[in-house]
Protein backbone atom coordinates (compact mmCIF):
# COMPACT_ATOMS: atom_id res chain seq x y z
CA UNK A 1 0.00 0.00 0.00
CA UNK A 2 1.32 3.37 -0.96
CA UNK A 3 0.42 6.72 1.15
CA UNK A 4 1.03 10.38 1.26
CA UNK A 5 0.28 11.54 4.47
CA UNK A 6 0.25 15.75 4.07
CA UNK A 7 1.57 17.35 6.99
CA UNK A 8 1.49 20.86 6.75
CA UNK A 9 -0.07 24.41 7.68
CA UNK A 10 1.01 25.99 10.89
CA UNK A 11 -0.11 26.25 14.26
CA UNK A 12 -2.01 28.94 15.22
CA UNK A 13 -5.26 26.95 16.60
CA UNK A 14 -3.72 25.31 19.30
CA UNK A 15 -1.23 27.91 20.59
CA UNK A 16 0.87 28.10 22.53
CA UNK A 17 1.54 24.32 22.36
CA UNK A 18 2.02 24.99 18.60
CA UNK A 19 3.42 27.21 16.31
CA UNK A 20 4.69 27.80 12.72
CA UNK A 21 7.62 24.73 13.23
CA UNK A 22 5.52 22.78 15.93
CA UNK A 23 2.60 22.55 14.45
CA UNK A 24 -0.29 20.23 16.30
CA UNK A 25 0.34 16.97 14.50
CA UNK A 26 3.92 16.94 16.61
CA UNK A 27 2.05 17.61 20.09
CA UNK A 28 2.64 14.64 22.22
CA UNK A 29 -0.94 14.21 23.97
CA UNK A 30 -2.23 11.07 23.42
CA UNK A 31 -0.62 8.03 25.23
CA UNK A 32 0.32 4.33 23.59
CA UNK A 33 -0.45 1.03 24.77
CA UNK A 34 2.66 1.14 26.43
CA UNK A 35 1.70 3.93 28.31
CA UNK A 36 4.16 6.65 26.67
CA UNK A 37 2.92 9.87 25.40
CA UNK A 38 2.59 10.34 21.61
CA UNK A 39 1.61 12.73 18.86
CA UNK A 40 -0.55 12.55 15.90
CA UNK A 41 1.85 12.03 13.53
CA UNK A 42 3.26 9.16 15.33
CA UNK A 43 -0.05 7.26 16.22
CA UNK A 44 -1.11 7.77 12.59
CA UNK A 45 2.62 6.27 11.00
CA UNK A 46 2.71 3.31 13.95
CA UNK A 47 -1.04 2.51 13.12
CA UNK A 48 -0.28 2.55 9.24
CA UNK A 49 2.61 0.37 10.06
CA UNK A 50 0.70 -2.24 12.41
CA UNK A 51 -1.92 -2.10 9.81
CA UNK A 52 0.51 -3.22 6.92
CA UNK A 53 3.93 -3.45 7.08
CA UNK A 54 4.88 -3.14 4.34
CA UNK A 55 3.40 0.13 3.94
CA UNK A 56 5.26 2.89 1.88
CA UNK A 57 4.29 5.57 3.59
CA UNK A 58 5.62 8.83 2.01
CA UNK A 59 5.14 12.40 4.00
CA UNK A 60 4.42 15.15 2.57
CA UNK A 61 6.01 18.47 4.07
CA UNK A 62 7.70 22.05 4.12
CA UNK A 63 11.14 22.84 5.27
CA UNK A 64 10.32 23.82 8.67
CA UNK A 65 8.90 20.39 9.31
CA UNK A 66 11.65 18.17 8.64
CA UNK A 67 13.67 18.35 11.71
CA UNK A 68 10.23 17.96 14.09
CA UNK A 69 9.42 14.69 11.63
CA UNK A 70 12.85 13.35 11.58
CA UNK A 71 12.88 13.26 15.56
CA UNK A 72 9.30 11.88 16.27
CA UNK A 73 9.61 9.08 13.36
CA UNK A 74 13.66 8.84 12.93
CA UNK A 75 15.89 9.55 10.10
CA UNK A 76 14.59 6.45 7.24
CA UNK A 77 11.48 8.19 7.26
CA UNK A 78 10.34 9.12 3.39
CA UNK A 79 9.65 12.84 2.80
CA UNK A 80 8.42 14.98 -0.04
CA UNK A 81 9.50 18.48 0.83
CA UNK A 82 8.08 21.52 -0.35
CA UNK A 83 10.65 24.12 -1.13
CA UNK A 84 8.04 26.75 -0.21
CA UNK A 85 3.86 26.28 0.46
CA UNK A 86 1.71 26.60 -2.51
CA UNK A 87 -1.35 24.49 -1.54
CA UNK A 88 -2.63 21.06 -1.72
CA UNK A 89 -2.28 20.27 -5.41
CA UNK A 90 1.14 21.52 -6.02
CA UNK A 91 2.18 19.28 -2.89
CA UNK A 92 0.03 16.09 -4.01
CA UNK A 93 2.11 16.43 -7.70
CA UNK A 94 5.39 17.03 -6.01
CA UNK A 95 4.84 13.97 -3.78
CA UNK A 96 3.51 12.00 -6.62
CA UNK A 97 6.51 12.66 -8.71
CA UNK A 98 8.24 11.59 -6.20
CA UNK A 99 7.07 7.94 -5.64
CA UNK A 100 7.51 7.83 -9.18
CA UNK A 101 10.52 9.65 -10.14
CA UNK A 102 12.62 8.84 -6.57
CA UNK A 103 10.57 5.74 -4.87
CA UNK A 104 10.37 4.32 -8.30
CA UNK A 105 6.65 3.38 -8.00
CA UNK A 106 5.31 2.49 -11.47
CA UNK A 107 2.29 4.80 -13.02
CA UNK A 108 -0.28 2.03 -12.77
CA UNK A 109 0.21 1.64 -8.86
CA UNK A 110 -2.18 3.11 -6.70
CA UNK A 111 -1.61 5.73 -3.86
CA UNK A 112 -3.61 7.11 -1.14
CA UNK A 113 -3.57 10.44 0.17
CA UNK A 114 -4.93 11.64 3.58
CA UNK A 115 -4.50 14.19 6.13
CA UNK A 116 -1.77 13.50 8.80
CA UNK A 117 -3.90 14.58 12.08
CA UNK A 118 -7.08 13.27 11.84
CA UNK A 119 -7.58 11.15 15.65
CA UNK A 120 -9.07 7.66 14.50
CA UNK A 121 -8.90 4.14 15.46
CA UNK A 122 -8.56 1.06 14.09
CA UNK A 123 -11.30 0.48 12.03
CA UNK A 124 -10.00 3.59 10.03
CA UNK A 125 -6.89 1.51 8.40
CA UNK A 126 -8.59 -0.60 7.65
CA UNK A 127 -10.62 1.42 5.87
CA UNK A 128 -7.90 2.60 3.69
CA UNK A 129 -6.52 -0.44 2.76
CA UNK A 130 -10.20 -1.17 1.34
CA UNK A 131 -9.80 2.18 -0.31
CA UNK A 132 -6.93 1.44 -2.13
CA UNK A 133 -8.04 -1.53 -3.40
CA UNK A 134 -10.95 0.24 -4.88
CA UNK A 135 -8.19 2.54 -6.25
CA UNK A 136 -5.88 -0.07 -7.72
CA UNK A 137 -9.42 -1.76 -9.51
CA UNK A 138 -9.57 1.53 -11.35
CA UNK A 139 -13.51 1.26 -11.71
CA UNK A 140 -13.07 5.32 -11.15
CA UNK A 141 -10.39 7.63 -11.76
CA UNK A 142 -10.68 8.91 -8.11
CA UNK A 143 -11.75 7.20 -5.09
CA UNK A 144 -12.90 9.63 -2.39
CA UNK A 145 -13.49 8.71 1.38
CA UNK A 146 -16.33 9.98 2.91
CA UNK A 147 -17.71 10.41 6.34
CA UNK A 148 -20.65 9.51 7.68
CA UNK A 149 -21.67 13.20 9.50
CA UNK A 150 -22.12 12.90 13.49
CA UNK A 151 -23.32 16.69 13.25
CA UNK A 152 -24.53 19.33 10.75
CA UNK A 153 -20.75 20.81 10.88
CA UNK A 154 -19.62 23.89 8.72
CA UNK A 155 -16.22 23.76 7.65
CA UNK A 156 -16.06 20.89 5.60
CA UNK A 157 -17.68 20.61 1.91
CA UNK A 158 -19.91 17.69 1.71
CA UNK A 159 -20.04 15.07 -0.91
CA UNK A 160 -23.34 13.99 -2.48
CA UNK A 161 -23.15 10.60 -3.48
CA UNK A 162 -25.63 8.59 -6.27
CA UNK A 163 -26.73 6.05 -3.86
CA UNK A 164 -26.80 4.85 -0.24
CA UNK A 165 -24.42 2.10 -1.14
CA UNK A 166 -21.37 1.67 0.56
CA UNK A 167 -19.55 2.68 -2.50
CA UNK A 168 -21.19 4.91 -5.11
CA UNK A 169 -20.16 7.13 -7.77
CA UNK A 170 -20.45 10.69 -6.60
CA UNK A 171 -23.34 13.37 -7.67
CA UNK A 172 -21.89 16.61 -6.74
CA UNK A 173 -20.13 18.28 -4.50
CA UNK A 174 -21.44 20.94 -1.82
CA UNK A 175 -19.09 24.15 -0.72
CA UNK A 176 -18.83 24.88 3.07
CA UNK A 177 -22.48 24.83 4.18
CA UNK A 178 -24.46 27.04 6.75
CA UNK A 179 -25.64 24.98 9.37
CA UNK A 180 -28.89 24.98 8.43
CA UNK A 181 -27.97 23.75 4.93
CA UNK A 182 -25.63 21.34 6.39
CA UNK A 183 -28.54 19.48 8.06
CA UNK A 184 -30.23 19.21 4.59
CA UNK A 185 -27.14 17.69 2.74
CA UNK A 186 -27.03 14.96 6.00
CA UNK A 187 -30.87 14.08 5.37
CA UNK A 188 -30.00 14.01 1.98
CA UNK A 189 -27.13 11.50 2.52
CA UNK A 190 -24.35 13.40 2.10
CA UNK A 191 -21.10 12.75 3.93
CA UNK A 192 -18.34 14.88 5.07
CA UNK A 193 -15.24 15.43 2.64
CA UNK A 194 -12.02 14.87 4.77
CA UNK A 195 -9.72 15.10 2.07
CA UNK A 196 -8.88 11.30 1.75
CA UNK A 197 -8.42 10.04 -1.79
CA UNK A 198 -6.85 7.85 -3.97
CA UNK A 199 -5.89 7.64 -7.79
CA UNK A 200 -3.26 5.76 -9.93
CA UNK A 201 0.23 7.72 -10.12
CA UNK A 202 -0.21 8.09 -13.49
CA UNK A 203 -3.57 10.03 -13.43
CA UNK A 204 -2.27 12.81 -11.32
CA UNK A 205 1.31 12.55 -13.33
CA UNK A 206 -0.95 13.13 -16.31
CA UNK A 207 -2.66 16.04 -15.39
CA UNK A 208 0.46 17.58 -13.17
CA UNK A 209 2.02 17.70 -16.65
CA UNK A 210 -1.20 19.78 -18.48
CA UNK A 211 -1.22 22.25 -15.22
CA UNK A 212 2.84 22.26 -14.99
CA UNK A 213 5.80 22.65 -17.31
CA UNK A 214 7.83 20.31 -16.45
CA UNK A 215 10.01 17.40 -16.92
CA UNK A 216 10.38 14.91 -13.94
CA UNK A 217 10.39 15.35 -9.69
CA UNK A 218 13.52 16.96 -9.82
CA UNK A 219 12.81 19.82 -12.40
CA UNK A 220 8.95 20.03 -10.49
CA UNK A 221 10.89 20.86 -7.19
CA UNK A 222 13.89 23.30 -9.08
CA UNK A 223 10.07 25.04 -10.64
CA UNK A 224 8.44 24.50 -7.10
CA UNK A 225 8.70 28.47 -6.11
CA UNK A 226 6.68 29.54 -9.19
CA UNK A 227 3.56 27.35 -9.29
CA UNK A 228 0.41 28.78 -8.66
CA UNK A 229 -0.95 27.92 -5.56
CA UNK A 230 -4.05 26.20 -6.13
CA UNK A 231 -6.17 23.60 -4.05
CA UNK A 232 -6.43 19.80 -5.36
CA UNK A 233 -10.10 20.30 -5.63
CA UNK A 234 -10.16 22.97 -7.99
CA UNK A 235 -7.11 21.38 -10.06
CA UNK A 236 -8.61 17.70 -10.17
CA UNK A 237 -11.74 16.89 -8.27
CA UNK A 238 -14.04 19.73 -9.68
CA UNK A 239 -13.14 18.59 -13.01
CA UNK A 240 -13.29 14.81 -12.94
CA UNK A 241 -16.42 13.02 -14.01
CA UNK A 242 -15.01 9.40 -13.36
CA UNK A 243 -15.19 9.95 -9.25
CA UNK A 244 -16.56 6.82 -6.66
CA UNK A 245 -17.10 7.49 -2.78
CA UNK A 246 -16.24 4.88 -0.30
CA UNK A 247 -18.61 5.38 3.26
CA UNK A 248 -16.93 5.51 6.55
CA UNK A 249 -18.43 5.26 9.88
CA UNK A 250 -16.07 4.72 12.30
CA UNK A 251 -14.81 7.37 14.44
CA UNK A 252 -13.24 10.15 12.78
CA UNK A 253 -12.08 13.79 14.42
CA UNK A 254 -10.28 16.68 13.23
CA UNK A 255 -8.50 18.21 16.50
CA UNK A 256 -8.30 21.77 15.06
CA UNK A 257 -9.10 23.73 17.90
CA UNK A 258 -8.90 23.17 21.88
CA UNK A 259 -12.18 22.07 22.12
CA UNK A 260 -12.04 19.61 19.95
CA UNK A 261 -8.64 18.56 20.96
CA UNK A 262 -9.99 17.85 24.42
CA UNK A 263 -12.79 16.56 23.81
CA UNK A 264 -10.07 13.38 22.73
CA UNK A 265 -8.08 13.74 26.03
CA UNK A 266 -8.24 10.54 28.20
CA UNK A 267 -6.51 12.60 31.07
CA UNK A 268 -7.54 15.89 32.74
CA UNK A 269 -4.12 17.09 33.41
CA UNK A 270 -0.59 17.09 31.70
CA UNK A 271 2.71 18.30 32.64
CA UNK A 272 3.53 19.54 36.31
CA UNK A 273 -0.35 20.24 36.93
CA UNK A 274 -2.31 20.37 40.43
CA UNK A 275 -6.39 20.75 39.66
CA UNK A 276 -7.78 20.87 43.43
CA UNK A 277 -11.15 19.74 44.10
CA UNK A 278 -12.84 23.49 43.52
CA UNK A 279 -11.71 22.97 40.08
CA UNK A 280 -14.94 21.35 37.77
CA UNK A 281 -14.76 20.75 33.79
CA UNK A 282 -10.89 21.67 33.17
CA UNK A 283 -8.28 20.69 31.01
CA UNK A 284 -5.25 21.76 32.01
CA UNK A 285 -2.11 21.46 29.99
CA UNK A 286 1.84 22.60 31.06
CA UNK A 287 4.65 22.29 29.14
CA UNK A 288 7.02 23.78 31.35
CA UNK A 289 9.14 22.88 34.06
CA UNK A 290 7.11 25.55 36.81
CA UNK A 291 4.16 24.14 38.03
CA UNK A 292 0.67 24.98 37.27
CA UNK A 293 -1.80 25.42 39.70
CA UNK A 294 -5.51 25.98 39.24
CA UNK A 295 -7.80 26.26 41.77
CA UNK A 296 -11.68 27.51 41.93
CA UNK A 297 -11.93 26.72 37.73
CA UNK A 298 -14.98 26.12 36.12
CA UNK A 299 -15.47 25.21 32.62
CA UNK A 300 -11.67 26.29 31.39
CA UNK A 301 -8.83 25.32 29.44
CA UNK A 302 -5.48 26.44 30.94
CA UNK A 303 -2.54 25.68 28.38
CA UNK A 304 1.34 27.15 29.13
CA UNK A 305 4.68 26.53 27.09
CA UNK A 306 7.67 28.74 26.35
CA UNK A 307 5.36 30.62 23.82
CA UNK A 308 2.81 31.60 26.23
CA UNK A 309 -0.01 30.85 28.37
CA UNK A 310 -3.52 30.60 27.31
CA UNK A 311 -6.75 30.64 29.71
CA UNK A 312 -9.93 30.55 27.76
CA UNK A 313 -13.20 28.70 27.65
CA UNK A 314 -13.92 25.80 25.31
CA UNK A 315 -16.22 28.16 23.58
CA UNK A 316 -14.01 31.14 22.71
CA UNK A 317 -10.78 28.48 22.24
CA UNK A 318 -12.41 27.95 18.39
CA UNK A 319 -11.57 32.15 17.67
CA UNK A 320 -7.87 32.27 18.86
CA UNK A 321 -6.48 32.57 15.27
CA UNK A 322 -6.81 35.83 14.23
CA UNK A 323 -5.41 36.94 17.94
CA UNK A 324 -2.22 34.99 17.45
CA UNK A 325 -1.25 36.12 14.22
CA UNK A 326 -1.03 39.72 15.98
CA UNK A 327 1.58 38.20 18.54
CA UNK A 328 5.38 38.02 18.09
CA UNK A 329 5.60 35.78 15.74
CA UNK A 330 9.33 34.42 16.97
CA UNK A 331 9.76 30.77 17.91
CA UNK A 332 10.43 29.86 21.39
CA UNK A 333 10.16 26.20 21.47
CA UNK A 334 11.06 23.75 18.22
CA UNK A 335 12.14 19.87 18.11
CA UNK A 336 14.74 19.24 15.92
CA UNK A 337 16.53 16.10 14.28
CA UNK A 338 18.88 16.35 16.79
CA UNK A 339 17.02 17.23 19.90
CA UNK A 340 15.43 20.33 21.00
CA UNK A 341 15.68 24.18 21.53
CA UNK A 342 13.88 26.37 23.93
CA UNK A 343 14.58 29.93 24.22
CA UNK A 344 14.59 30.73 27.71
CA UNK A 345 15.52 35.06 27.37
CA UNK A 346 15.83 37.67 24.49
CA UNK A 347 16.30 41.24 24.16
CA UNK A 348 16.96 43.44 20.78
CA UNK A 349 20.99 42.28 20.81
CA UNK A 350 20.90 38.86 22.77
CA UNK A 351 18.97 35.25 23.20
CA UNK A 352 19.15 33.02 25.54
CA UNK A 353 18.55 29.16 24.83
CA UNK A 354 18.32 25.69 26.28
CA UNK A 355 19.66 23.49 24.00
CA UNK A 356 18.99 19.37 24.81
CA UNK A 357 21.23 17.36 22.42
CA UNK A 358 20.31 13.87 22.01
CA UNK A 359 23.24 10.82 22.51
CA UNK A 360 25.54 10.11 18.97
CA UNK A 361 23.41 13.30 17.03
CA UNK A 362 25.13 16.22 16.03
CA UNK A 363 23.76 19.58 14.40
CA UNK A 364 24.75 20.55 11.42
CA UNK A 365 27.97 22.14 10.45
CA UNK A 366 27.04 25.73 9.85
CA UNK A 367 28.29 29.56 10.24
CA UNK A 368 26.15 32.60 11.02
CA UNK A 369 27.29 36.05 9.32
CA UNK A 370 25.35 38.41 11.59
CA UNK A 371 25.80 36.93 15.28
CA UNK A 372 28.61 35.52 17.44
CA UNK A 373 27.55 32.59 19.95
CA UNK A 374 28.59 31.01 23.18
CA UNK A 375 28.06 27.76 24.39
CA UNK A 376 28.19 26.52 27.61
CA UNK A 377 27.87 22.54 28.37
CA UNK A 378 25.95 21.91 31.78
CA UNK A 379 25.72 18.32 31.04
CA UNK A 380 27.37 15.13 29.05
CA UNK A 381 30.06 15.08 26.80
CA UNK A 382 30.52 15.00 23.08
CA UNK A 383 32.77 16.99 20.53
CA UNK A 384 32.63 20.65 19.24
CA UNK A 385 34.11 21.55 15.80
CA UNK A 386 35.18 24.68 15.02
CA UNK A 387 36.55 25.49 11.43
CA UNK A 388 37.73 22.04 11.14
CA UNK A 389 39.33 21.73 15.39
CA UNK A 390 37.76 19.75 16.82
CA UNK A 391 38.15 19.20 21.10
CA UNK A 392 36.59 17.22 23.64
CA UNK A 393 33.81 19.26 25.77
CA UNK A 394 32.60 18.56 29.55
CA UNK A 395 30.62 20.14 31.91
CA UNK A 396 31.45 23.31 32.52
CA UNK A 397 33.47 24.20 29.31
CA UNK A 398 32.67 27.50 27.24
CA UNK A 399 33.19 27.85 23.72
CA UNK A 400 33.29 31.25 21.91
CA UNK A 401 32.14 31.05 18.43
CA UNK A 402 32.50 34.63 16.32
CA UNK A 403 30.48 35.31 13.17
CA UNK A 404 31.66 33.28 10.16
CA UNK A 405 32.82 30.54 11.69
CA UNK A 406 31.83 26.92 10.47
CA UNK A 407 30.92 24.64 14.18
CA UNK A 408 28.79 22.03 15.29
CA UNK A 409 28.67 20.00 18.06
CA UNK A 410 28.40 15.99 18.25
CA UNK A 411 26.82 14.58 21.38
CA UNK A 412 28.80 11.32 22.63
CA UNK A 413 26.32 11.16 25.53
CA UNK A 414 22.88 13.18 25.92
CA UNK A 415 24.13 16.64 26.48
CA UNK A 416 22.20 19.82 27.41
CA UNK A 417 24.12 23.43 26.38
CA UNK A 418 23.23 27.30 27.07
CA UNK A 419 23.57 28.76 24.32
CA UNK A 420 23.95 32.70 23.80
CA UNK A 421 23.58 34.83 20.70
CA UNK A 422 24.86 37.95 20.66
CA UNK A 423 24.22 40.54 17.59
CA UNK A 424 22.10 42.75 16.14
CA UNK A 425 19.00 41.80 14.10
CA UNK A 426 19.49 37.80 15.25
CA UNK A 427 17.65 36.15 12.52
CA UNK A 428 17.10 32.00 12.12
CA UNK A 429 17.73 32.72 8.39
CA UNK A 430 21.02 33.95 9.18
CA UNK A 431 22.68 30.33 8.66
CA UNK A 432 25.15 28.49 6.16
CA UNK A 433 25.28 25.08 6.12
CA UNK A 434 28.23 22.75 5.06
CA UNK A 435 30.36 19.68 4.53
CA UNK A 436 32.80 18.71 7.47
CA UNK A 437 36.07 18.73 6.68
CA UNK A 438 37.87 15.66 6.23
Amino acid sequence: MNIILLSGGSGKRLWPLSNDVRSKQFIKIFKDNDGNYESMVQRMYHSIKKTDKNANITIATSKSQVSELINQLGDDISLSIEPTRRDTFPAIALATAYLHDVMNVPEDEAVIVCPVDPYVEDDYFYALEKLYSLAKDGKANLTLMGIEPTYPFEKYGYIMPETKDSVSLVSEFKEKPTEDKAEEYIKAGALWNAGIFAYKIGYVLEIAHKLIDFNDYYDLFNKYDTIKKISFDYAVVEHEKSIQVMRFNGLWRDLGTWNTLTEAMNETAFGNVILNETCSNVKAINDLDIPLVCMGLKNLIVVSSPEGILVTTLDDSAHIKPIVEKLDSKIKYAEKSWGKYQVIDFNDTSITAKIVLNSWHQMSYHSHKRRDEVWTVVSGNGIAIVDGMSQHVHPGDVITIEAGCRHTLIAETNMQIIEVQLGIDIDVKDKEKYEIEK
